[in-house]
């Protein structure tokens, strides 16, 4: 008998440590993630600059600021939360309650099934993140004209003037714009 309390204390303390994961999980999901990124491209400085601006309009971003002493532009817009994430930490959370409930009802049997209820807990993970996620995001650029690199002149090429384009934006964000400019952009090798 003594055997089967520590195995059903062990499991519930397993099924704790379970729940502590994953409500940071539900946590780390709405966790800003804003980067620097340093990208370089042939296209001079101000065709560079139309192809974004009109690639961040159709995201419905707007242009907030635009500095022509500094070369640099920002972009606000509201990013919307995801369905399925949510539809997801719903899930997840309902199953996570699930396992603590069976748990519970063999620890403590006099509440039978009652522990069942907490499973309608789940969808405030989902209604959390929905809150949480939708808040405006910005996309800050900055444009600098550079020639090409002392390795490139060392291994023989030509001479070539290059705009340095510095992205300051949510990571999703850079990524899903690295992907529409992947032609004619080259990241740099370290993010700032």
């Amino acid at each position: 008998m003594a055997l089967d309390a520590l195995v059903l204390s062990s499991t519930l303390v397993l099924t704790v440590l379970l729940l502590i994961g994953l409500f940071f999980f539900v946590r780390a999901s709405v966790k800003d993630r804003t980067e620097t990124y340093r990208v370089t491209t042939p296209i001079p400085a101000a065709a560079l600059l139309d192809q974004v601006q009109t690639y961040l309009q159709n995201r419905a971003y707007q242009l907030k600021a635009w500095d022509d002493q500094t070369d640099q532009v920002i972009f606000e817009g509201i990013v919307a939360p995801s369905r399925f994430l949510a539809v997801f930490l719903v899930s997840i959370v309902g199953v996570a309650l699930w396992c603590l409930s069976l748990v519970l009802m063999t620890l403590i049997p006099s509440v039978g099934y009652g522990w069942y209820s907490l499973v309608a807990l789940s969808p405030l993970a989902g209604w959390f993140y929905w809150q949480q996620a939708r808040r405006p995001e910005v996309v800050c650029l900055k444009v600098a004209t550079g020639s090409s690199t002392d390795q490139e002149a060392q291994a023989g090429f030509q001479f070539k003037m290059q705009t340095i384009l510095t992205v300051t934006a949510h990571r999703d964000e850079f990524i899903a714009m690295q992907a529409s400019f992947k032609e004619t952009w080259l990241e740099l090798p370290h993010s700032c």
